[in-house]
């Protein structure tokens, strides 16, 4: 795939964002919540940092959901049976998605308890 075109190269990506979109329901959930937390912020308008950090945050969910979705994917085409590593890996990635949906949760308290203060 080296040497291909930005064009062709962004139309992978493209595919990609699709195929986890059709396939995860996790990610749906993830996109869902970015979508309740676009809603809050267009009708609270915060200050910009507000915006860049709960962005932020939002997209880091989405980033490791992503990972955690291509991870498993490969892992269960070249092991579809279970092993004690590949579940570890697994469970690994989950606890990434876990983390960074912390992050985005007190992120988010932190916006609240601003809003709720000011």
């Amino acid at each position: 795939m080296k040497g291909q075109s930005f064009v062709k190269r962004l139309g992978f990506a493209l595919h990609g964002l699709r195929l986890a979109v059709a396939r995860e329901r996790s990610l749906r959930t993830h996109l869902l919540a970015a979508a309740a937390l676009l809603a809050v912020l267009l009708a609270t308008r915060p200050a910009p940092l507000w915006w860049a950090i709960l962005a932020l945050a939002a997209g880091l969910v989405l980033v490791a959901e992503l990972f955690n979705s291509a991870l498993e994917t490969l892992l269960d085409h070249l092991h579809p049976g279970r092993h004690p590593a590949i579940g570890a890996a697994k469970d690994i990635a989950a606890g990434a998605v876990l983390m960074a949906c912390a992050v985005a949760v007190l992120a988010g308290a932190a916006f609240l308890l601003h809003w709720l203060t000011a």
